[in-house]
């Protein structure tokens, strides 16, 4: 199986779970873009009423969390939600402008 289609396994299993808790990691990261967008709608659904600890370097996939942690060599840099966290200089922001790219919606 492609790594893409690992991680729909995976996120398929943690579906059928239905755990209170959920945590993925770099959950797609190895997906084209048409099939991340899928994924994220389905794990918003998913994610309705848990907790659920999302660790991801794409930050299109964290944007809609409650509340964001950016890390920085193992320590806590920032915290916050999409919008404070890109008002604010940092880290975050820094990472946002890379990322952004004109594809991901503000």
């Amino acid at each position: 199986l492609s790594g893409g289609e690992r991680q729909r396994l995976s996120i398929a299993r943690a579906i059928l779970a239905d755990r209170k808790v959920l945590v993925f990691d770099e959950a797609t990261s190895s997906l084209d873009s048409v099939t991340e967008n899928k994924i994220q709608n389905a794990l918003t659904n998913l994610m309705k009423g848990r907790t659920t600890i999302i660790i991801a370097h794409r930050l299109s996939t964290i944007m809609n969390a409650d509340r964001i942690i950016v890390l920085e060599r193992g320590k806590v840099a920032q915290a916050g939600k999409h919008t404070e966290l890109i008002a604010q200089e940092g880290l975050y922001r820094e990472l946002w402008g890379m990322q952004k790219g004109g594809y991901i919606e503000e």
